[in-house]
């Protein structure tokens, strides 16, 4: 009885009953296959059209994580008496550590229907979080996918919006503010600068007329800031928008012979 009892409590099997050739086999054909893939598929996506190589691609990481889970599941048999102890063991240390692994894409699905509730950004929205800025594109369980102004598509995780701060431009509006920033040396008119730079913008062509447009300024250790404000027609074109206001502002003040402030100073007092 006591013989049974030790038996059915042991988990791993005696040392001589372990194929250990086997499981060195089994490691290298894994490798072998592992290395093959990285390989070989690369090599062939190369030779597909475009839309079949980024469906290959991506293959690779799939593959390497299949052939890993396979020599798992051929090697732990061969390490681990066969009992139903052992098995729910395995399974409950194996749900736990998916747990773990999974933990902050699980948050990241939660954040995902948070946020189709609280809405804190839309498709068509222009947003900052940490360091990447652009439009939404879609809306994920996992994920707000956003494409910036270098077309450069990025993925930002829900859990994002519980941990940092989302900036939202338009907030679904169909335009929002765009700011063209002028710095200035002291010695010039205030009141005909900003006189001449709400000119410029009421000139624009992609100017909103119903929004109010507006010149904020204020003064530095290196000079004066002035911020001119205003909302284009279509939200889609405030680069466009921006750069007019910023290139036709600058031909203007310098027409008049107002001096820029000093580069090198505006840029280490900013």
């Amino acid at each position: 009885m006591l013989q049974e009892t030790t038996e059915s409590a042991r988990v791993l099997k005696p040392l001589e009953e372990i194929p250990f050739g086997e499981m060195v086999l089994v490691i290298l054909a894994v490798l072998v296959l592992v290395k093959l893939t990285e390989w070989l598929l690369p090599r062939l996506a190369e030779r597909l059209p475009g839309r079949l190589r980024h469906m290959l691609l991506p293959l690779v990481p799939v593959l390497r994580v299949a052939f890993l889970l396979l020599a798992v599941a051929l090697i732990v048999p061969m390490v681990v008496e066969r009992t139903s102890e052992n098995l729910l063991a395995l399974a409950g240390a194996g749900g736990l550590a998916l747990g773990f692994a999974f933990k902050d894409y699980g948050s990241s699905i939660v954040a995902g229907f948070v946020n189709l509730y609280e809405r804190p950004c839309r498709p068509g929205d222009w947003i900052r979080v940490d360091d990447a800025y652009g439009e939404v594109k879609s809306l994920g369980l996992r994920a707000i996918k956003i494409v910036t102004p270098d077309d450069t598509a990025v993925s930002i995780p829900n859990l994002k919006i519980w941990t940092e701060n989302i900036h939202n431009d338009n907030d679904g509006q169909v335009t929002h503010l765009c700011v063209a920033d002028f710095f200035l040396h002291p010695e010039h008119d205030g009141a005909w600068v900003r006189q001449k730079l709400l000119d410029v913008a009421y000139s624009s062509a992609y100017l909103q007329l119903e929004r109010r447009v507006s010149v904020a300024a204020a003064e530095k250790p290196w000079g004066t800031h002035y911020r001119l404000k205003a909302y284009p027609v279509d939200g889609r074109s405030h680069f466009e928008f921006t750069t007019d206001l910023t290139l036709r502002g600058k031909e203007a003040l310098l027409k008049r012979g107002i001096r820029l402030a000093v580069a090198t100073v505006a840029a280490g007092a900013s």
